[in-house]
């Protein structure tokens, strides 16, 4: 008997809807089909009216949250208005089931001085009961010549109440794109150096504790990515990290580790991999249960089963 998959929920380019959420299923995590004939299954009408960099969440109570950037690009007013003029929300949506889903509401997380609130995502702190979530802001403090991007972090319960932001990753060159793993109760923080246009990684046993750097010789090289998803392969008995090309253009590119204490991944080859017929960029990957897997092939027309 199948043992349910994985759910990937992203956001495109390329089109008028490119900025909205994007499903898509997997048996393996490596190999994709969209969902809903490869159309937006939820759509924001509010804020900004587009979202981008979807995370999605499952809650302690086995609901479901998405949360995702309050921006659309596509309304044309450009890069340098999106960072230091941008959303300060996050738009949220919620659900029981994957399939029935609350209207969008927008939630304002961000510091007043804040130029931005991006790629916000979610971690259960359960030493704090509590939600830490977190999302990179351009800011400048007193005495800084310029605006840093820096990860800050807002604790809740309930995703309604949120404790004020204060900065959460803060390193020499601009921090984004911040992706939170457990392994063997350590977490791993997958984050974008936006000076390098790399991933960097580091390690702690305490979210709110102290963070060593872990090395990685793959990692290290590999320029002109962002957007980190990070989730555990089952069937591999690995991880699955996956990064976004965007310099590239290339979208998705998965790479696999048996462990993350060691920073040891390894680049899948071209063939190896299908990420399905619309281009992915900065998502998130749920693992679900074979109740919810086939719930959601029934619910968008999945037309047959993923590999």
């Amino acid at each position: 008997m199948r043992d349910g998959g994985y759910l990937f929920v992203t956001f495109t380019d390329g089109r008028a809807d490119g900025e909205q959420i994007y499903f898509a299923l997997s048996r393996d995590g490596l190999h994709w089909q969209d969902l809903n004939g490869g159309n937006p299954v939820l759509c924001s009408r509010i804020g900004e009216q587009g979202v981008r960099d979807p995370f999605l969440l499952r809650t302690q109570q086995n609901r479901f949250v998405l949360i995702a950037t309050d921006l659309r690009i596509a309304n044309g007013k450009g890069w340098e208005a999106a960072v230091s003029g941008g959303s300060r929300s996050i738009i949220l949506w919620e659900s029981d089931d994957l399939v029935h889903w609350s209207k969008e509401r927008s939630v304002r997380v961000g510091l007043p001085e804040a130029g931005c609130v991006w790629a916000p995502e979610a971690v259960y702190d359960k030493a704090r009961d509590a939600y830490l979530v977190f999302f990179a802001s351009k800011v400048k403090y007193p005495g800084e010549t310029e605006a840093k991007h820096r990860i800050y972090g807002s604790y809740t319960k309930d995703f309604e109440t949120f404790s004020e932001a204060e900065i959460y990753i803060e390193r020499e060159n601009d921090v984004i794109d911040t992706t939170i793993v457990q392994e063997n109760g350590v977490y791993y923080r997958f984050s974008k150096d936006e000076t390098e246009k790399c991933i960097r990684v580091d390690c702690g046993a305490d979210l709110m504790g102290s963070f060593v750097p872990v090395g990685s010789k793959t990692l290290s090289g590999l320029y002109g990515v962002e957007g980190p998803a990070v989730f555990y392969v089952k069937e591999r008995q690995a991880w699955c990290l996956l990064v976004d090309q965007f310099a590239s253009q290339k979208g998705y590119l998965p790479l696999l580790a048996e462990h993350l204490a060691d920073g040891s991944f390894t680049v899948m080859e071209q063939g190896s991999y299908d990420m399905g017929g619309i281009k992915k960029r900065h998502g998130s990957v749920l693992s679900v249960t074979e109740e919810e897997y086939m719930r959601l092939a029934k619910r968008y027309g999945m037309a047959e089963d993923v590999v």
